[in-house]
């Protein structure tokens, strides 16, 4: 395995014992995807080589100078403040599950916590590192063990009960445990907070201690899919997964080649004037829906969208080799299933939406930019501007203008019925712009002739 960049997993290795420590590295150098980028020996150093270095995985031990008490965890959670992408390994000879849960306080993704006497059987250290490295988490089978046992033993459960309290314990949550039991979340919910009640009403002083702990992990759960959902909610699909998955920073900027689409109804404004306002806004509804319908299926990422119009980008915030294909398919599908929507106003007596398209592909200056309350992905460049003159060109309707760069990105592109445009000067530009036009539909003409709409057709 290789990161999304195409190198291996960077390691930073942290243990104050000089013979642990070595015999850890040399038995991750046997792993062809691993790369151990530096070692720390006390918490000082741990930080100031995980800010050097900004590893993907933190492996390290949880006593170590200068108190010898929990140094490694509380150094991995400051990392992982400072870098959110960076996985973390916790290596430990203590199976008391409070440490563990310590751990996992504050959300489990990302985080692996090892018995230090296990890590030498099979593969579980290599396997914990790939985990946390594309932000899964992992808890030693021992450590489950000792936070179920004393629950399950007490509480009088059924085979179905004890599983559930095992996934729980795994530090799944409730989606993927809905996945693995063939349910919903919210039935999940529903489950575990039954057995916690079940085990609750007749649990023995052991058992209430083990309950705490399961309880504490099961809050963290809840607490990171809520923080997740709202990062989604936040930002655009698939930016969310990106800030942990990658851990980038807000205000980090990366370059990237990609493709931007930019669409806009044609005479929108007009056809605004004139139309009852609550049949427009459910013509509007329709028509955002089947763009970013266009725009998923072909994995693009839904910037914004601006009035009557969408932004999309091919090739972020994760890289794609096929952008300017993909977004070609998509603006296809958009004109395609926008004209047979029309078709179906038109019998309802309803203007249809004339649809123009621009596409363009190159750099972009990448960057997630705000708060914590408030994050924004953004893209910066020429090729954004570009794509927003071309889909003005791209007139009466029923088209898609290429640039020059977007046609010769296509992996076919003498396969497409594409014309070449007489070197065009467009807003903002003093030198004239190579592009080519695609004619997909013919729509069918607006109505509304006393509304002042010309129906336009190509």
């Amino acid at each position: 395995m290789v990161t999304m960049s195409g190198g291996p997993i960077t390691v930073l290795l942290a243990d104050d014992n000089l013979i642990v420590r070595e015999g850890v590295r040399a038995l991750l150098g046997i792993e062809a995807d691993f790369e151990v980028v530096a070692v720390a020996a006390d918490y000082d150093e741990l930080i100031a080589r995980a800010e050097e270095h900004v590893p993907h995985v933190l492996v390290t031990d949880i006593r170590m100078p200068p108190n010898f008490q929990s140094e490694g965890i509380d150094a991995a959670k400051e990392v992982r403040k400072r870098n959110p992408g960076t996985g973390v390994v916790i290596l430990s000879q203590y199976d008391d599950p409070e440490y563990a849960i310590s751990l996992l306080a504050e959300g489990q993704d990302g985080y692996a916590y090892l018995l230090k006497d296990r890590v030498g059987e099979g593969d579980q250290l290599a396997h914990a590192i790939r985990t946390v490295a594309t932000g899964g988490s992992a808890l030693d089978p021992k450590i489950i063990e000792a936070l179920v046992r004393p629950v399950s033993t007490e509480g009088d459960l059924t085979e179905t009960e004890e599983e559930l309290l095992r996934m729980i314990a795994e530090g799944r949550p409730h989606k993927r445990i809905a996945a693995a039991l063939g349910t919903t979340p919210a039935a999940v919910a529903a489950d575990v907070e039954k057995v916690f009640l079940k085990i609750a009403q007749g649990a023995s002083a052991g058992a209430s201690g083990a309950l705490r702990r399961l309880q504490t992990l099961h809050n963290a759960i809840v607490d990171r899919e809520e923080v997740g959902e709202t990062l989604e909610h936040m930002l655009p699909e698939g930016i969310s997964e990106k800030l942990r998955q990658m851990g980038k920073h807000v205000g980090e900027t990366e370059r990237m080649n990609v493709t931007i689409l930019m669409s806009d109804v044609r005479g929108y404004s007009t056809i605004a004037e004139y139309a009852d306002p609550m049949a427009l806004a459910g013509q509007l509804n329709a028509h955002r829906a089947l763009l970013i319908d266009a725009i998923q299926a072909h994995e693009g990422t839904h910037m914004q969208f601006t009035g009557d119009g969408v932004m999309a980008v091919f090739g972020a915030p994760f890289p794609q080799e096929d952008h300017a294909d993909r977004g070609l398919a998509a603006a296809t599908q958009m004109l395609m299933t926008q004209n047979e929507l029309n078709k179906a106003w038109v019998k309802e007596g309803l203007t249809p939406f004339n649809l123009g398209i621009g596409l363009s592909t190159g750099e972009v200056a990448a960057a997630l930019l705000g708060s914590s309350e408030r994050m924004e992905y953004t893209l910066v460049g020429d090729t954004v501007n570009l794509s927003s003159r071309l889909q003005a060109l791209a007139r009466p309707g029923g088209q898609i203008i290429l640039s020059g760069a977007t046609y010769r990105g296509l992996q076919e592109p003498t396969s497409i019925d594409a014309q070449e445009m007489e070197p065009t000067i467009v807003k903002g530009r003093e030198t004239p712009v190579l592009a080519y036009r695609i004619q997909v539909v013919d729509y069918v003409p607006a109505l509304a002739a006393g509304a002042g709409i010309e129906g336009e057709r190509v």
